[in-house]
């Protein structure tokens, strides 16, 4: 069994897992054994199970070893199965699913190569912290390790990627084992649980009865932070002359957004939203300066540079923040709040650790901040805000006309933000377009941005949409998708017009692997090594976008000229009978800024191509 620390959840389905939890204290404390229940094969008790944690809507896809389930699911009246045409668009749309709505998703596979299909998607929610259930069949028990036909060690293969996994080899313990796995997805730090059940599991009977008691020894989340550690960051807070807030995934996760705009409007300082947080910090507020990293914003790479305390929440240092870590903000205390004790101190050492659930953690921030202020002056930021303002001004998140002709990526996607509005759900795939997306729309709510941040997948973007549109009927969802990411998962767009499920999906064609162009043109001397995908502009349009959009039925647009863009946009916000899919051709030179090259200090950034801002000498 794996070490089991882990980060945040929605702040309200913590506290109803919290009264969940002390009701079933008080149940254990009766001593009575549950009552014989309804006789049922270990297959209808899935199903049950899930009945009964209220998950309503399912993403797989059927195979021999988890028939028995599949049979079961046609009968049943609560559960929404979405079959899908690959398993890791199932995975992902599992994933889309929980990160537009805090609920967990769920996604099924066959043995062998179904759940393998599977480990991308796992994989993928280890890294952002999304809550998965991942439920495989496997081959008889009896069989198992004898090499049998669609046999996989899927426990294994997935040890390093999930919470914990369940192997379940009778019929008896389904139950158990699918309520333990849901408690482990939703609460602490959310993640991926997989439990595999054997065919003869899913066959044999067992008395079903609900018990939704869960007994994981050594799986204590801390959601309360130590009091004294809050004392000693509201004074650290106090003293910052160049305070910043690092705000990461963690603190959405937590559905702590309104929690961290009280704190940081009483505390006065700018705010940095990582890639995952964008959108839990409005864009409109004054105090927010854009996103940190490899592809932030100026002010935002700045004010942790230069500042004198990081009040980190929800965020773990990763490399895309970081820079070179040994020279990443050289002269800041560190305030470092996360519910996972093994994020504190793995890469930046912190002055004041605080472990805890980020939205119990920022209430109680407030309450230190608001009685510290009470009793002594806080020191003076009028010159560090001075400095960003100037920044702000000097060095503004643009990008210039391309030369060719052809659409300028950055102003398509900015028109999508622009004309959709801030109610919508975006999902992004990985590369330019997954950069340019968080740039340039506007986000002034959390769970309206969807990415693969930590594993960076290609595919992502459909299949998450997908499952985004099904938690969240009423929202618009875009997929904004590279040419290269939509080739991967594009097959969901048959789930979506079999199921009634209207994405809208910008595909921003380059005709390349665009950010690994990028790179090629600015580290390899443009020597573009195998990054040609013949999609777009002047090439063989293999395939061609809109034939196979049309071929999946849905309405295909292809736009060429920028005073075609807005009507192409306002037509896909107009039909939501069938998907959308616009082929977006744009120019392969644009490119990314601004841009800190991957291992080296933040200090090093370039605005554009060969110039960087002048940066303080202390």
């Amino acid at each position: 069994m794996r070490r089991v620390v882990y980060g945040p959840r929605s702040s309200t389905t913590v506290r109803k897992q919290r009264m969940t939890l002390e009701s079933n204290a008080i149940q254990r404390q009766t001593g009575e054994p549950p009552a014989r229940g309804e006789r049922m094969t270990g297959a209808m008790a899935v199903v049950r199970s899930l009945d009964a944690l209220g998950v309503t809507d399912v993403f797989g896809l059927p195979g021999g070893a988890v028939l028995p389930l599949y049979d079961t699911l046609m009968g049943d009246e609560h559960l929404r199965h979405v079959l899908v045409r690959h398993e890791q668009g199932g995975g992902h749309a599992a994933e889309g699913y929980a990160a537009a709505s805090g609920k967990v998703g769920v996604a099924i596979a066959t043995s062998g190569p179904g759940a393998t299909n599977l480990v991308t998607a796992i994989a993928d929610a280890y890294m952002d912290s999304v809550p998965l259930l991942a439920i495989t069949g496997q081959v008889f028990s009896h069989l198992m390790g004898t090499d049998a036909f669609q046999e996989a060690d899927i426990m294994g293969i997935t040890m390093p990627i999930t919470k914990h996994s369940f192997l379940v080899k009778t019929a008896e313990e389904v139950p158990a084992a699918i309520a333990a796995a849901y408690h482990l997805a939703s609460t602490g730090r959310p993640g991926p649980v997989l439990v595999d059940i054997t065919k003869d599991a899913q066959e044999g009977e067992v008395d079903f009865v609900w018990d939704p008691r869960v007994e994981l020894p050594g799986y204590r989340p801390i959601t309360k932070a130590n009091s004294k550690q809050i004392q000693a960051a509201a004074e650290l807070i106090a003293e910052a002359q160049r305070p910043v807030f690092y705000v990461g995934g963690g603190v959405g996760r937590a559905g702590a957004a309104e929690e961290l705009k009280q704190l940081a409007e009483l505390v006065g300082a700018p705010v940095v939203t990582t890639l995952m947080a964008r959108g839990v910090f409005p864009d409109s507020h004054p105090q927010h300066l854009g996103m940190p990293g490899m592809h932030g914003t100026v002010p935002a790479v700045l004010a942790l540079q230069e500042s004198d305390l990081l009040i980190t929440l929800g965020a773990r240092f990763d490399d895309r923040v970081t820079g070179k870590a040994a020279l990443f903000a050289p002269d800041a205390k560190v305030i470092h709040a996360d519910i996972d004790p093994a994020e504190i101190g793995k890469i930046r050492a912190a002055d004041v650790p605080i472990v805890g659930d980020a939205a119990d953690v920022i209430s109680d921030l407030i309450a230190a901040v608001s009685t510290a202020k009470l009793g002594r002056d806080f020191a003076d930021t009028t010159a560090w805000w001075e400095r960003l303002r100037g920044l702000q001004e000097t060095y503004p998140l643009g990008y210039a006309e391309t030369s060719d002709g052809l659409l300028s990526p950055q102003h398509v996607i900015q028109r999508i933000g622009e004309l959709t509005g801030p109610e919508a759900i975006y999902a992004a795939g990985v590369g330019q377009h997954q950069m340019w997306a968080a740039q340039f729309i506007k986000y002034e709510r959390p769970n309206a941005w969807l990415n693969s941040g930590g594993a960076g997948t290609m595919g992502y973007a459909v299949p998450a949409a997908m499952g985004a549109k099904v938690a969240e009927p009423e929202r618009t969802v875009w997929a904004i998708d590279g040419d290269g990411c939509f080739q991967m998962t594009n097959q969901e767009l048959a789930t979506c017009v079999v199921n009634n499920i209207p994405i809208k999906v910008a595909v921003i064609n380059n005709s390349s692997l665009g950010m690994v162009r990028q790179w090629q043109t600015l580290i390899y001397d443009g020597r573009y090594s195998n990054t040609e995908l013949n999609t777009g502009h002047g090439s063989q349009r293999v395939p061609d976008f809109v034939k196979l959009g049309e071929a999946y039925g849905c309405l295909a647009i292809r736009v060429e000229k920028e005073d075609e863009i807005d009507a192409a946009i306002k037509l896909a916000l107009e039909t939501n009978d069938r998907p959308v899919v616009i082929d977006f051709v744009v120019s392969a030179d644009a490119m990314v800024w601004p841009m800190v090259r991957q291992g080296t200090s933040n200090s090093d950034i370039q605005y554009v191509l060969e110039q960087a801002p002048e940066w303080e000498e202390e």
